[in-house]
């Protein structure tokens, strides 16, 4: 991956972190990675577990940000989620799958897209 989509995509996970903590949620991880794969965000929102996956654009050519986290990336997350779960106590706290889609706009603001429960484990 070039320097500038990882510049992108680090950008695009700092101002979800910042929307994220303004929504009142807690973040316990960042770049969580494991065996299995990563998840980018775990935040923690009153009985809440959120796996967040965020998604960074400059455009729409290629679609949405959201349209970029297909069924494959989901089953890597719920995979990911589940090691998470059996390898920590997180007591009664419900887990659930977000999404935030990040299109950045040419003077480098964020237009953020916050999906609740995106997708289960379901797909």
């Amino acid at each position: 991956m070039s320097e500038a989509r990882l510049a992108l995509g680090a950008w695009g996970e700092d101002q979800a972190v910042v929307y994220l903590r303004k929504q009142g949620m807690k973040i316990l991880e960042r770049n969580f990675r494991t065996p299995v794969g990563e998840i980018d965000i775990i935040a923690k929102n009153k009985s809440c577990l959120a796996f967040i996956e965020v998604k960074t654009r400059r455009g729409t050519t290629f679609g949405t940000p959201q349209e970029a986290v297909g069924q494959r990336k989901q089953r890597q997350i719920i995979r990911t989620a589940q090691w998470y779960l059996q390898n920590n106590n997180v007591g009664k706290l419900q887990p659930r799958f977000d999404v935030v889609a990040i299109l950045c706009q040419g003077d480098a603001t964020a237009q953020i897209t916050y999906l609740i429960n995106a997708f289960s484990l379901s797909g």
